[in-house]
């Protein structure tokens, strides 16, 4: 690629353009990425993620369609719903898509973005790899429909027979390519702290400032690390942040789950002026609707 792309604090704030280097033997080298600048003051939207329903649009058949899950975000009173991936139905057309778009809009509600479980970590041999990257594509295609500005993905798993600097480079040119293709569709795409290279804060960023894109960011998941001091590793990734999901629980290197403080997360989120979705992706045991709705009026509390 020859043509330069504006950084992503120019793209979303007020900062200085700067130039991106440009691709140099078909290797992108890591760019000096800088924490997202917002015009204004912290601002929150709340949404629930269709992950938090699992069990109930799970099965065949399903206790609930993804239009109920849609209705109950609606019924809580929140202003977006998280259109996860992974409950939609296996063969969904674009006629379905668009029918549930128009139902979310007839509800007052944003999609406020969706997910996808896909791996960028096989190597360029394996023919996993194209299938991830055409995945990754097709959401972003669906997004688009959808009217979903963000898709939350994941960097993947080291493979066999691969050294761990291979497997930083296979991740950082699979999210690199579809970031280009994302942007061409005015869809971002959001890293999730999920496990592997991604568990820490260091681990996240050294993968996030190698992706040169003004479409690309993070998405802090407030459950997802695992150290003796998980809010300073929060804090840490907080300035990359587009996309916020919220857990009611976190957990330590002892994996003893305590719960999340939202107090805490508020005052991390409004230091970095973070204006945008907390998504709440209920996780635990008990009834999905009514821990939902009861969690997401605490959130709403504390955010306030």
């Amino acid at each position: 690629m020859n043509s330069p792309i504006v950084n992503r604090r120019r793209f979303f704030g007020t900062g200085s353009l700067a130039v991106a280097a440009a691709l140099t033997a078909g290797r992108r080298p890591a760019a000096a990425i800088e924490p997202i600048e917002r015009n204004g003051s912290a601002k929150f939207k709340f949404s629930l993620a269709a992950y938090s329903y699992r069990s109930l649009l799970n099965g065949n058949p399903a206790k609930l369609t993804m239009f109920d899950f849609v209705d109950d975000c609606a019924r809580f009173g929140l202003e977006g719903t998280e259109l996860t991936s992974y409950y939609f139905p296996k063969d969904v057309t674009p006629a379905y898509i668009r029918q549930l778009k128009q139902h979310c809009f007839r509800l007052g509600l944003d999609v406020s973005g969706t997910a996808i479980g896909n791996d960028f970590g096989f190597p360029a041999s394996d023919p996993n790899r194209e299938i991830q990257l055409l995945h990754t594509r097709t959401w972003i295609d669906y997004a688009e429909i959808l009217g979903a500005p963000v898709i939350r993905i994941f960097a993947g798993h080291a493979k066999k027979g691969v050294s761990p600097q291979q497997s930083h480079q296979l991740m950082v040119e699979g999210m690199q390519q579809s970031c280009e293709y994302a942007g061409k569709h005015g869809v971002h795409l959001a890293l999730e702290n999920h496990g592997g290279p991604t568990s820490t804060a260091k681990g996240l960023l050294a993968l996030v400032k190698a992706v040169d894109s003004p479409w690309f960011g993070v998405n802090l998941d407030t459950g997802n690390f695992h150290s003796d001091n998980v809010y300073a590793e929060l804090a840490e990734a907080a300035p990359y942040a587009i996309n916020v999901q919220v857990k009611v629980v976190v957990s330590g290197k002892d994996n003893k789950k305590r719960p999340s403080d939202f107090q805490r997360l508020a005052e991390i989120l409004r230091s970095v002026n973070y204006r945008g979705y907390i998504v709440l992706e209920y996780e635990e045991a008990g009834d999905a609707r009514s821990e939902s709705q009861r969690y997401l009026d605490q959130l709403r509390d504390a955010f306030a």
